[in-house]
Parts: structure tokens; C-alpha cells; sequence
């Protein structure tokens, strides 16, 4: 287990914390356009970035995640910014750090590490090596701005949790790191709930905490984190669902939760033994907000069935909905959503 780190200690004293929402969907709505990369609005529209923040605190985050999902070369060299990943980074964690300084209360910033988007060898040209070197460049400068962990997010592919792992670990900073199950219930390089514990556990001290975010629906991820849940339930689980579920209008995604479907959300998702309780994509600061009450007015209920998440959330996409489900031994039907 990790020696003390902000996280855990806010995690002592609170029991339960609320991580902020989207990011990707709130900047679209302030004005990125499609195809532009959020990162550089670190140096050239920091005052968004701070907004956001700022209105997540407001909202009642504990965590706010940086503005770095993106972060490493190999998707900065998409906009020619290769050469400045350093220096976005820890400009990232230092507008986060700001906002939290003036919270008036504890505020973890933490430092977001997406996928590279390259594929590992043998699938790709990535070396783990060269992942984990990639990695560290974008964590020395998170940590550099006064990131307190790592917060490896969105990850297919096990071979690249481990690669972000071992290069928060040569860096100094506690890691946390999230899986997105978006294709038949599992990642889209075949990783399983349940198995997500075992993934980067010895790197380092090991997680502070591990999860799912992203994904397809609400429900979808519900399901995800019993079985999380299930396989290792005094692990710290993080769970940061999307807004209900998206859909297309046109050449536009929307996303159909509500506050109330979100604060029912969060919910279900402390019924189900996750700790830390986030929202991801078309996830606002009102859907935060609601969500925010729905923990600080928390009543326990049993852990919830898959019947139960379908009733109150709305659809599964990606699984058969015929089990109650958390039972990791059981093998469960999948289908395409």
C-alpha cells in the first residue's frame, strides 16, 4: 500500500470524495473548436482553464483533474507542441494548483494522464520503453506545477497503465489509474474489470486507488465497478461515469443525463463500494453540484443489482442486463451495444 499521500489522507478524513466532471465537453461548450488541442489553451486562454476549475470547486469537487489528458509528445506532436511538453504540463497543474490554493479547504489536484494513442509493440511502434520515457516527461512537469498524483485515465491497453505507472514512480508522484470498459463490457484491448487491480500493483508502492471512467453509458459503468468491487472490495475504487449516455444530433454528440439521473448515479455508485465518485464526458457543474448532494445526504442501501442500475439509470449498452451482477468468478454473456 502507498506511504501517506494527499489523497489518502483527504480519503481518511472525508471516507467518500467527489472528482470533478468533463473537461473535453466543458471547453467545446467555452469555445475549443473540434480538432484543437485543449492543452494549449494552458498558455493561450489560461483564464478558461481556471473558470472551469473554479466552478467545479464551487461545485463541491475534492479532486480536480488537470488540464493534460493529452499531454504527452505523442499527441502534442499532432499540433506541433512536441517540444513544449514539459512546460504545458506543470502550466496545467500550476492554474489547478491556484484554484485549490484559494478553495478555503482541501482540494487534491490531479495530474491527468491520457493514453499516448500510439499502440504498443507488437500491435504498434511504441517500445515500452519509449512509453514509459514519454510518460515521465509529462509527469516531471505536473509534478513540477504542484501535482500531488497522478491520475492515469481512459487506458485500453494494460501495457500502458504499467508504462504510466512505472514513470509516476520513477518521478516521485502516487499514481491512481482508470480503465475505460467501452467495447462488450471490457477495454478495447480486451483488459476485464475485475482484472484491473492486478495491472500496475507491483509498480512502485502500487495504486492509491484504481476504477473505471469513461466508458459508454452510466449504467455501463455501474456495472464495470461491481465488478471492480467485487474482485478486491477493500481496494479503493474511483469511479468517473459519463453523463447517461451519448448520442448523435447531427454531427454533434449530446449526452442524455440529468442532475438528478447523475446524483442517483453517485448513489448507486457509493452503494457499490466505489470511494472516489466522478463524472466524465457531459458531465457539467450543475450535474456536479447534484451529485455533490446526493453523497453529503447519503443514506446506505444494499449493493445494488444490475436490475436495480437498469431501473433507475436507464439501459445497459454493452451487456446483457440478465444478471444481478459483482460476482467476478461468473462468466457473464456479451454482446455489442
Amino acid at each position: 500500500m502507498p506511504t501517506a499521500n494527499a489523497l489518502t489522507e483527504l480519503l481518511n478524513e472525508k471516507g467518500v470524495l467527489l472528482a470533478d466532471g468533463a473537461t473535453g465537453t466543458n471547453l467545446f461548450a467555452m469555445g475549443l473548436e473540434a480538432g484543437e488541442a485543449p492543452e494549449l489553451w494552458n498558455e493561450t486562454a489560461p483564464e478558461k482553464i481556471e473558470k472551469l476549475h473554479q466552478d467545479f470547486v464551487d461545485a463541491g469537487a475534492d479532486i480536480i483533474l488537470t488540464n493534460s489528458f493529452g499531454g504527452t509528445r505523442h499527441r502534442l506532436k499532432l499540433h506541433k507542441a512536441d517540444d513544449r511538453v514539459y512546460d504545458l504540463n506543470k502550466r496545467a497543474a500550476e492554474i489547478a494548483r491556484s484554484v485549490a490554493e484559494k478553495a478555503g479547504r482541501k482540494v487534491i489536484v490531479a495530474g491527468s494522464v491520457g493514453p499516448t494513442g500510439e499502440l504498443l509493440i507488437p500491435l504498434g511502434a511504441l517500445s515500452y520503453e519509449d512509453a514509459v520515457s514519454a510518460f515521465a516527461e509529462q509527469i516531471e512537469g505536473l509534478k513540477a506545477g504542484g501535482a500531488e498524483i497522478a491520475w492515469i485515465e481512459t487506458m485500453s491497453s494494460p501495457e500502458e497503465i504499467r508504462a504510466a505507472a512505472e514513470a509516476a514512480a520513477k518521478v516521485g508522484l502516487p499514481y491512481t489509474y482508470t480503465g475505460s470498459f467501452d467495447t462488450a463490457g471490457k477495454t478495447m484491448m480486451g483488459l476485464d474489470p475485475k482484472d484491473i487491480h492486478g495491472v500496475a500493483r507491483s509498480v512502485g508502492e502500487g495504486p492509491v486507488a484504481v476504477g473505471a471512467n469513461c466508458g459508454v453509458g452510466a449504467s455501463d459503468i455501474l456495472s464495470s465497478l461491481l465488478d471492480i468491487t467485487a474482485a478486491d472490495p477493500e481496494a479503493i475504487t474511483i469511479v468517473k461515469g459519463n453523463c447517461g449516455i451519448p448520442e448523435y444530433r447531427g454531427a454533434e454528440i449530446f449526452y442524455s443525463g440529468t442532475p438528478p439521473l447523475m446524483a442517483e448515479y453517485a448513489r448507486l455508485a457509493r452503494d457499490a463500494g466505489a470511494r472516489i465518485i466522478g463524472g466524465c464526458c457531459g458531465t457539467s457543474c450543475e450535474h456536479l453540484a447534484a451529485m455533490r448532494k446526493a453523497l453529503d445526504d447519503y443514506t446506505p442501501h444494499p449493493r445494488p443489482t444490475i436490475e436495480e442500475i437498469v431501473d433507475k439509470i436507464g439501459p445497459l449498452r454493452n451487456k446483457t442486463a440478465s444478471e444481478s451482477g459483482g460476482d467476478s468468478g461468473r462468466e457473464r454473456r456479451r454482446r455489442r451495444g
